[in-house]
């Protein structure tokens, strides 16, 4: 579990990282319920000016509570979701991955094609060549006995294979039969089996360039439909993941025949400092980065939960023990962006890596092919210029629902300095 405080400890060197000031405070009242407390807090901070934003949102109730059973039906819920539309997931995916597949082949065989009609004639003749490899391996095997390859075997026609891989046209059967290279029998085999195989290069160059298409054009939709499902399941993942109890282990308030609900929170909110509002010695100083006011607020609270109902609906309102802990810091934007950089870390420390580590990289590796079958050269710069605003490769989509659990935009204004330490720190 994230705990900015020894992140701040473990980044800040002065005064050991101790907080400026600190101050606690306790409400107890079992007939209150907490959430006016809490807001009046988080309005009172934004109201102030400060910019807040949740750390730790943590709770656990004792398994004899209905709110345990209440939540865990809840997440329950969100699990089978996310289990469904993750196999859905899986099963595109396998699509697109068969389909990339199938177009690499197919990519390969429209270049021999390709390089069959081209100028230079060493190049031209070995994808002839390679073209007639394939034509005897998959097309002329099925004449059993009278394949080329079998003949070949037997005596009598073992040049025939090889007059057929010499021959590039009708022409040259009739130029080595006067030149005395093949008899009249072996003529007579390799005539219909050339022109056979100049009709199957037309044909079949044709069939794979529409297959290719065809194929194609169902990769962009299944694309499609994989975007779609990982708009859907994202919302779930979120749901599944803030419904998990977490925290409180081996709390000795934690009763399990108790109905008894705990809660942490933490709150982190930071208010940029104007130099005339700094310490005299510091206004006139050229400051090299900004500063801020850092508050941390920790919120703690035990008690019973107890359903209400109102309207045909429902809620648990709780009242019990609050402990409040407000902490005081001074932070300069470095400072602040290492401890983030901190809290991101103990997270991916805990496991909660699993996806945003394996999988990203495993869909990242299928994002070049994705973007070299989808995207038309004609389209190609307008896409690139478009890319930073509308990330369209799914695979990145469904790597963010994971990574993008820790990791935070960053705005870029000026020269990039990249701080990955406090001795960085200047």
């Amino acid at each position: 579990m994230a705990d900015i405080k020894d992140a701040i400890k473990k980044i800040v060197k002065y005064n050991g990282g101790a907080p400026l000031s600190s101050y606690k405070m306790t409400y107890d009242a079992q007939t209150n319920q907490l959430e006016p407390n809490y807001y009046w807090i988080l309005d009172f901070m934004q109201d102030a000016g400060v910019d807040v934003e949740k750390i730790v949102d943590n709770f656990v109730a004792s398994p004899g509570s209905g709110h345990f059973s209440e939540m865990g039906n809840k997440r329950s819920a969100m699990q089978q979701q996310v289990s469904k539309i993750g196999a859905d997931i899986g099963v595109v995916t396998k699509s697109i991955i068969q389909l990339i597949y199938d177009l690499r082949e197919f990519e390969i065989r429209l270049t021999n094609y390709a390089d069959a009609k081209d100028k230079d004639k060493q190049k031209a003749e070995a994808a002839l060549i390679g073209l007639k490899q394939i034509w005897l391996d998959s097309v002329d095997i099925k004449k059993g006995h009278g394949a080329i390859h079998q003949m070949a075997a037997q005596g009598g026609f073992t040049t025939v294979r090889d007059l057929f891989m010499m021959a590039n046209s009708l022409e040259d059967i009739e130029k080595m039969s006067k030149e005395d290279t093949m008899n009249d029998q072996v003529k007579r085999i390799l005539l219909p089996r050339v022109a056979e195989f100049f009709k199957w290069v037309d044909f079949s160059e044709k069939e794979l360039s529409k297959r290719f298409t065809v194929e194609k054009s169902y990769l962009k939709s299944q694309v499609k439909m994989l975007q779609l499902y990982t708009s859907w399941i994202k919302p779930y993942l979120k749901a599944a993941q803030e419904l998990r109890q977490n925290g409180f282990d081996k709390d000795p308030a934690l009763v399990n025949a108790f109905s008894t609900s705990m809660l942490e929170m933490t709150l982190f909110g930071k208010q940029k400092q104007k130099q005339n509002k700094l310490p005299e010695p510091m206004q006139t100083y050229h400051l090299k980065r900004d500063y801020n006011a850092c508050y941390v607020v920790s919120l703690n609270f035990r008690g019973p939960s107890a359903q209400r109902t109102q309207t045909g609906d429902y809620a648990y309102v709780r009242g019990g023990r609050l402990d409040m802990t407000f902490d005081c810091y001074a932070l300069n934007e470095d400072e602040i962006k290492l401890v983030k950089k901190e809290l991101e870390k103990q997270n991916l420390d805990e496991g909660l890596d699993f996806f945003s580590g394996e999988t990203a990289v495993s869909l990242e590796a299928l994002k070049d092919d994705l973007d070299h079958f989808m995207k038309e050269e004609e389209t190609k710069k307008d896409e690139e210029k478009k890319k930073d605003e509308d990330d369209t490769n799914p695979f990145s989509a469904l790597a963010d629902i994971f990574s993008g659990w820790f990791k935070k935009s960053e705005k870029k204004s000026g020269k990039k300095v990249e701080i990955n330490d406090a001795k960085d720190i200047q």
